[in-house]
């Protein structure tokens, strides 16, 4: 099934998100916070290296192509961010410090510093704001349809850091709803082979934008994946990787029983 980046949505929120797949009628909406490297022209390269722009500091490697996998295996909307986490941060709160930062993994971003507040507001406006409302926007039209959809964040990190290797494969993290972490992390845990971290590489606990947003404060089960980034650094590892987590995410459905909506109040 050949996916189209079209639609309604996608055309209100161009410069900030790409929606793909809007009319898929999965119980899965996919997002991907770092899914581009990419800067603004006006803002050159935000004065770093075009190899600098291509490490992890800039986005998440390979989880763009695992997110268009998925969307196409699950046949689920799918919305992926369309700049670099260095122009803003889509998945820190407004207020987070690491918002717009002047330094990631020890590397200096000159481009951001000294930044103006109103250039701040307006990278806020045109771009985390704008990316944000497109998420919100696809998971208003599935609700409108009678469905209540899981939301999966798709994420990937580095082998190593500062100098320790990481044994996980995937991660999982969460923080006030394990409802799909947990099915999700049995299916997985099916193939005695795999090393599933729980909240590991990272805790998912204390708010991060795109799960407390549209996961906590809508109610939804929601889980945001880690994939290791060795793991899916070319076509073959993308397919395998995004095969094993589509075929786990596809048995988790056989019960929907956890598809509600929860008061966390």
């Amino acid at each position: 099934m050949d996916i189209e980046p079209k639609s309604p949505i996608e055309n209100e929120h161009a410069a900030a998100a790409e929606v793909i797949n809007p009319e898929g009628t999965a119980d899965y909406i996919l997002v991907c916070d770092h899914a581009s490297n990419a800067i603004p022209p006006e803002y050159g390269t935000l004065g770093l290296t075009r190899e600098q722009l291509k490490d992890h500091i800039a986005w998440d490697i390979g989880a763009a192509e695992v997110t268009r996998h998925l969307a196409r295996r699950l046949n689920a909307p799918a919305v992926l961010s369309r700049f670099s986490r260095l122009v803003i941060d889509p998945n820190r709160m407004p207020d987070d410090p690491t918002l717009i930062v002047t330094v990631s993994d020890d590397v200096a971003v000159p481009g951001n510093m000294a930044l103006t507040p109103r250039e701040a507001r307006w990278r806020k406006t045109a771009f985390y704001d704008a990316y944000q409302s497109a998420v919100g926007d696809v998971i208003e039209t599935c609700l409108e349809a009678g469905r209540i959809p899981a939301l999966v964040s798709i994420h990937s990190f580095t082998p190593v850091f500062d100098g320790a290797s990481r044994p996980w494969q995937i991660g999982l993290l969460w923080d006030g709803d394990p409802r799909l972490k947990d099915r999700l992390g049995a299916e997985l845990s099916r193939d005695g082979e795999l090393v599933i971290g729980d909240n590991k590489p990272y805790s998912g606990r204390g708010p991060a934008a795109t799960m407390e947003y549209h996961g906590m404060r809508k109610g939804l089960p929601h889980v945001l994946i880690e994939i290791r980034q060795d793991l899916i650094s070319d076509a073959a590892g993308v397919e395998h990787w995004s095969d094993v987590i589509a075929g786990a995410l596809e048995c988790v459905l056989c019960d929907r029983s956890f598809l509600a909506i929860k008061d966390y109040r």
